[in-house]
């Protein structure tokens, strides 16, 4: 979700649409709900890329759009500013059973660095998305990893980070899942196999 507008002529406009509930509910939920795709799919996430606001306002909005959501869905917030890690950002997400989506992105902190700020998983499930290299730009991720036929470079950080996270949250009987990109390592596939690879070793 983008709290600006859309389009040269409005990127400093605020989005009059910026979370809001009812056109989230008219506008998605509803024919989510009517072609039946929740048995076949994981959380709603809502992706908030860097933006002006304080962590005051932005937990502040946050609370009110996830305590106008239907409860019988599951929704899972990622944040691009690490500014918004914290007891603000924990609470609004532990009061509705939100999950914070652990994103292995350009300008966050390591997946077991933004567990250790967040303190504990906020939802029975939890997410994590693999995007990029941490401090790379997405077009220097995407023109290291094109055209995506092989692993180009391991990231062992965020493969043992996310093997740990998967445990520990399993451990605490939470569901995991877990979204790889293909700018991460190359190529998503292989990135997988070596997660599932290295969650099979570490169960023996």
């Amino acid at each position: 979700m983008n709290p600006k507008g859309y389009g040269s002529a409005k990127a400093e406009q605020p989005n009059p649409r910026f979370l809001d509930a009812k056109v989230f509910n008219d506008l998605v939920l509803t024919p989510y709900r009517e072609a039946k795709l929740e048995p076949h799919t994981g959380p709603i996430l809502f992706e908030f890329q860097r933006h002006g606001m304080s962590s005051e306002e932005f937990c502040s909005r946050l609370d009110t759009f996830l305590g106008q959501l239907p409860k019988d869905f599951r929704y899972a917030v990622e944040i691009r500013n690490a500014g918004l890690l914290g007891p603000d950002y924990l609470k609004v997400l532990e009061n509705h059973e939100v999950a914070h989506v652990y994103n292995h992105w350009s300008y966050m902190p390591s997946l077991a660095e933004q567990h250790q700020r967040m303190e504990r998983f906020t939802a029975p499930f939890t997410v994590l998305r693999l995007l990029t290299p941490l401090k790379m730009t997405y077009e220097a991720a995407k023109k290291r990893a094109e055209p995506y036929t092989k692993i180009v470079e391991e990231l062992p950080e965020m493969r043992r980070d996310t093997v740990e996270l998967v445990k520990k949250a399993v451990g605490e009987k939470r569901k995991s899942y877990v979204l790889v990109n293909n700018r991460s390592e190359g190529n998503a596939p292989l990135t997988i196999q070596a997660l599932r690879n290295a969650l099979q070793a570490a169960e023996t």
